[in-house]
């Protein structure tokens, strides 16, 4: 996965990440979101809009957490986007956001658990 830049400013992509996105197939929205530093964490729920979409009837739908990175280089604002599944190797995703989607990577979300209780020291 690699990065994608922009020629728009900060404030800018990163509203064009948190924007609704709808197809024929779903629609996706984020529901929640939180900005540390450059990591933008979000949980984004996918609702199918037709029959068979991620193997769900249509109105059915599923949560994700989602680890946008952020980077600027030469003027221009970048980003690349991960999520759970791929265990992204940042730990500082709200703990709340645990209980708004489905385990993708148990591993992960220990790492999440011990970065938190390190931080309450």
């Amino acid at each position: 996965m690699g990065w994608t830049f922009v020629r728009q400013t900060r404030g800018q992509m990163i509203r064009e990440l948190l924007a609704p996105q709808a197809s024929e197939r779903a629609c996706c929205e984020v529901i929640d979101h939180t900005l540390d530093g450059d990591v933008l964490w979000t949980v984004v729920r996918v609702t199918a809009r037709q029959a068979g979409v991620m193997g769900f009837a249509a109105g059915e739908s599923i949560c994700y957490i989602g680890c946008h990175l952020l980077e600027s280089s030469g003027g221009d604002w970048g980003y690349k986007s991960l999520d759970e599944s791929v265990h992204p190797y940042y730990y500082s995703c709200p703990l709340r956001y645990l209980d708004m989607a489905p385990v993708q990577s148990p591993e992960w979300r220990e790492r999440v658990h011990r970065f938190h209780a390190g931080r309450a020291v």
